[in-house]
């Protein structure tokens, strides 16, 4: 793909001058097709599905948390902050800055954490001492329940709160556990998408060749179409030159066969109608004198007679001798006024308007019209083994395209990557049973986890629904149903596991809370909005020795300004992995498209293209003659003001004015006959002298509009680069995968979620364990009760005389048991 530029310059190169700007006709607009692409099967999208709903709520809790921005340049300074061993080094003032700003950064993971230690550290020391106090009949632990009136509504109220918050608490582990099954059910399928991108990268890495291939056997096409353009050479230059000096040449052949505007065909007409206009006037004039002279006779004799006729006696009479002297004066009138004898012979001229008639004016002009015409054909004999060699040197392009395609390192490139995602895939392969051992070691946990706060739940579930199903209002303390006090011992084992699990559960919540957190705002939200890529591409962060890691690590040189932000943005807009990885610094296509090697030597072959038309005779010697012979037959030179004259003396039998107004006519077409020479002549020696300037001007038309060819293919093989071959959309979607995908969807959502639902579970144990120990006291049967005297009613309905502790044997027993 190199090459075809080569023959853009190889044309352009020639060195013709020009004497006018010359119009670049727009070549014709070359159909290369589509460069053959594959659909890619990994859709780098995650939706979580009703889950969804969830991981907003965990998106919103966080951002209460922690609602600052992304911290870009805090991070940054603390990753070229260095920080020593020693404790001087922390307490420089820009270490103390700098970790204080962190510490500001993160107060809110830090003081929600903290109380998460707090809850860590006070519940079990709090779940002993309660313990404790409970062995010494203390907090609750006497088994004796004191008569209150409002002792309904307080169990209610416990019983109502305590309910409320083990649904919620419910919810919690619900929550957790569709966490937990979800992250391992999205593990599960990873396998699926892992191999959609391994396939995708194959056939990245297999299409790559065969797009190049493409581009280099697209080259045919623009091949074709120059041949075809050099192959109608004649039609196409030859008419154009034709045409610009066509302009010239038609309008000086168009006026040796044009008298006045009369066409070719009345051309010739009008040289014959002159010609028979002398003959008529020559004719003409002899029948007038052979007139003239008998009417002179005539007249003679008439006059003669009207003389003897006057001299008769009649004429004497005195009535008739006035009359007869008018008429006989009157006689001389009877003279010829017009003297025909004296008008000016024609038939000299008559002469050599006949000889200019013997030769065939029209058959002439038409050769060289003929001759003009032939001019493609001349074009082509003439051009012939000049367009040959350029012929010969598009064929060489075409074997050197392949042959410098070769040399890139493309192929072996490929190779390399191919082997080594083939080895990687099957390492990835032989990891995910591993994976998904390591996956449900740790779906077990995290259900056992939520085991513990589930069998929390049944046990306030099976206090609430014992002590509310037993419960008899009606019975004492001390006698109170089975039912009812087992309701009550199952709060108080709920209530016992509560201190044994909270805590466990908190040390949990504590510490994906802490590393899940901080990964949606330091990891999830940045690659979301590409701030991530901001900080990676910051100069000397992650090498202090190179001003960009990415260029340095592929090109070994940190100077070329390569971002993993620009390189990504474009992979996600399915670019072309040169134009997205800058791969100009590894192996620079415009190198492989300089052939300068080539335009000295076809700048020369296009020079050498001379079109020479000194052959075209557009009127021959004899033609000029009859034309000059034609001017020159004296046809002006007849004086027909004289026969004009003559005609105006008298009526006669002939039109002699319509005889002098023809050929008045024919004179003055007859004048212009030595402009027409004067244009064939002009024509002629623009044909043989000026002919180079227009051969010049439309042969660089021609190449240019050839060269415009090889510039569509070549912008189209730079276009095709730079967002159609090597298209690397699958390396942003592998990335996309890793991060987007698992982890800040599958991994850090879920783990979010999870430590979410188990964090409220685990919180909102406390208001439980306080609602049950209080409840529990209306369900369980006390050792001893309150005992009112006769004038007193207990709040139960039951009298006593003495108000007193009265001791239950039953329970007592049954608590020895025990």
């Amino acid at each position: 793909m190199a090459v075809e530029l080569c023959l853009l310059l190889l044309l352009c190169g020639s060195t013709i001058s020009e004497v006018q700007p010359i119009y670049k006709p727009p070549p014709g607009t070359l159909d290369f097709g589509f460069v053959p692409a594959k659909t890619y099967d990994t859709g780098a999208y995650h939706e979580p599905g009703p889950i969804g709903i969830l991981f907003k709520i965990v998106h919103s809790f966080l951002y209460l948390v922690q609602p600052n921005s992304f911290p870009q340049d805090l991070i940054r300074k603390l990753a070229q902050q260095k920080f020593g061993n020693t404790q001087g080094d922390y307490q420089k003032p820009e270490n103390v800055v700098l970790t204080l700003q962190a510490i500001y950064y993160e107060i809110g993971f830090i003081v929600t954490a903290a109380l998460g230690l707090l809850f860590i550290l006070l519940l079990p020391l709090v779940g002993l001492c309660f313990c404790m106090c409970r062995c010494c009949d203390n907090c609750g632990g006497e088994m004796h329940q004191r008569q209150k009136k409002n002792a309904d509504c307080q169990r209610s109220c416990f019983a109502t709160f305590l309910f409320v918050a083990s649904l919620i608490i419910s919810v919690g582990v619900l929550c957790a556990y569709a966490a937990n099954q979800h992250l391992t059910n999205q593990v599960r399928g990873a396998k699926k998408l892992v191999n959609s991108n391994f396939k995708d990268l194959k056939i990245f890495l297999n299409d790559t060749p065969a797009q190049i291939d493409y581009l280099v056997n697209q080259y045919n096409t623009t091949k074709d179409k120059a041949l075809s353009e050099l192959n109608n050479v004649g039609p196409l230059l030859g008419s154009r030159v034709q045409e610009q000096l066509g302009k010239e040449v038609h309008p000086a052949l168009d006026a040796a066969l044009t008298m006045a505007g009369v066409k070719v065909e009345r051309a010739i007409k009008a040289i014959r109608e002159t010609k028979e206009a002398l003959e008529n006037v020559s004719v003409s004039v002899e029948v007038l004198q052979e007139g003239t002279e008998r009417l002179h006779a005539n007249l003679t004799d008439v006059k003669m007679h009207l003389n003897n006729t006057l001299s008769d006696s009649a004429c004497s009479a005195a009535q008739t001798a006035s009359t007869c002297n008018i008429i006989r004066n009157s006689l001389n009138q009877l003279n010829i006024n017009a003297n025909f004898s004296g008008l000016p012979g024609v038939s000299s001229q008559l002469a050599k308007v006949n000889d200019v008639l013997k030769i065939d004016l029209s058959s002439l002009v038409q050769k060289g019209y003929a001759a003009f015409n032939d001019t493609p054909d001349l074009v082509v004999n003439q051009t012939r083994n000049i367009l040959s060699d350029i012929k010969t040197v598009l064929e060489s392009i075409g074997s050197n395209i392949t042959t410098f395609t070769k040399t890139l390192p493309v192929q072996n490139i490929l190779a390399d990557l191919m082997v080594s995602l083939t080895q990687s895939e099957a390492y990835v392969q032989d990891y995910f049973p591993v994976v998904e051992q390591y996956d449900f070691y740790r779906w077990l946990g995290c259900l056992i986890l939520c085991c513990m706060v589930v069998l929390i739940l049944v046990f306030y579930y099976l206090g609430l629904l014992c002590g509310t199903c037993g419960y008899d209002k009606h019975a004492s303390p001390t006698t109170r149903g089975c039912i009812s006090n087992t309701g009550g011992n199952f709060l108080m084992a709920g209530v016992g596991f509560s201190f044994l699990f909270s805590w466990v559960l908190m040390i949990v919540v504590v510490l994906t809370f802490v590393t899940g957190g901080n990964i949606e705002k330091l990891v999830c939200e940045p690659f979301e909005d590409k701030t991530l890529f901001k900080v990676l591409d910051t100069p000397y962060l992650l090498n202090q020795d190179w001003k960009n890691y990415l260029s340095g690590i592929l090109f070994k040189n940190p100077n070329i300004n390569l971002t993993f932000e620009k390189v990504y943005s474009d992979c996600k807009e399915n670019k072309g992995i040169y134009t997205s990885l800058h791969l100009e610094h590894m192996f620079n296509i415009e190198e492989f498209l300089n052939i300068s090697m080539y335009t000295e030597d076809v700048a020369l072959k296009i020079e050498h293209i001379q079109i020479n038309l000194s052959k075209i005779i557009l009127l021959d010697e004899i033609g000029k003659e009859n034309l000059l012979n034609f001017s020159s037959s004296g046809i002006e030179g007849i004086n027909f003001a004289a026969y004009l004259t003559e005609i105006n003396k008298s009526v006669t039998k002939v039109d002699l004015l319509s005889f002098a107004n023809d050929l008045e006519a024919r004179a003055d077409q007859l004048v212009k006959v030595k402009n027409v020479i004067s244009a064939v002549n002009a024509a002629q020696l623009l044909i043989n002298n000026n002919a180079s300037l227009v051969i010049v001007q439309e042969t660089k038309k021609y190449m240019d509009t050839i060269v415009g060819y090889f510039e569509q293919y070549v912008e189209w093989v730079k276009e095709s680069i730079a967002m159609e071959v090597a298209a690397c959309k699958p390396i942003a979607n592998v990335i996309d995968t890793a991060v987007d995908i698992f982890l800040c969807s599958y991994i850090t959502d879920s783990v979010n979620t999870f430590w979410f639902g188990l964090g409220s579970s685990s919180i909102f144990l406390i208001p439980a364990i306080i609602f049950a120990v209080k409840l529990s006291k209306y369900y369980r049967r006390m050792d001893t009760e309150d005992v009112y005297d006769d004038t007193e009613n207990g709040n139960n309905g039951y009298h006593k005389e003495h108000l007193y502790g009265i001791h239950n044997p039953v329970f007592t027993s049954s608590v020895e048991q025990w």
